[in-house]
């Protein structure tokens, strides 16, 4: 059970539905538990939304799997229960098992990468630094760490919250947790 409650639709103050719609219309996105929640502050809700900003932009120069990739491998290393369904879903959408995933050498840096970045709170070892910065040019390396970061944000306001995963989400949970 969620320790807090997402805001229900009736109790959503009218800027807030204008900021819930501009959300999905710009971003075809669903109001989903975790949004509804941050729902209880415009400016939290507002702020998180960002995360759709990075995601588009790492997505131009990594491509649509590698991101969303990328992104599931930082939300396995918070633990996130919610964040991995939601891009559990994503990769069995795109015709992959989340446990049997090949990833080429490239790929697999960046999966490293991204573990690391969760796992060790930021603390890289300077040989894997040094590797992946062999890949990335400077400004695609601060907008995967700044990724990494929201989304560890994410994680762990979920992960405070306790937030209830999304109906929608429930068939795409690991066996282990249905």
């Amino acid at each position: 059970m969620a320790r807090i409650n997402p805001l229900s639709p009736q109790d959503t103050p009218v800027p807030l539905q204008s900021a819930y719609s501009l959300h999905t219309t710009t971003w075809n996105a669903r109001i989903t538990n975790m949004k509804a929640t941050l729902g209880h502050s415009q400016t939290a809700f507002e702020v998180y939304m960002e995360w759709y900003r990075l995601y588009d932009s790492i997505k131009r120069f990594l491509g649509l799997r590698p991101a969303y990739l990328f992104a599931y491998t930082v939300s396995v290393g918070s633990n996130c229960p919610l964040c991995t369904t939601f891009f559990r879903k994503i990769i069995i959408d795109n015709g992959e098992d989340p446990a049997a995933i090949v990833f080429n050498e490239q790929e697999q840096l960046l999966m490293d990468f991204g573990s690391a970045i969760a796992q060790q709170q930021g603390r890289i070892e300077d040989a894997l630094f040094a590797r992946i910065s062999a890949v990335y040019t400077t400004q695609q390396l601060v907008e995967l760490i700044a990724f990494a970061g929201q989304m560890i944000a994410t994680n762990i306001f979920n992960n405070v919250v306790e937030t209830e995963i999304d109906e929608y989400l429930y068939n795409y949970l690991p066996l282990t947790q249905k």
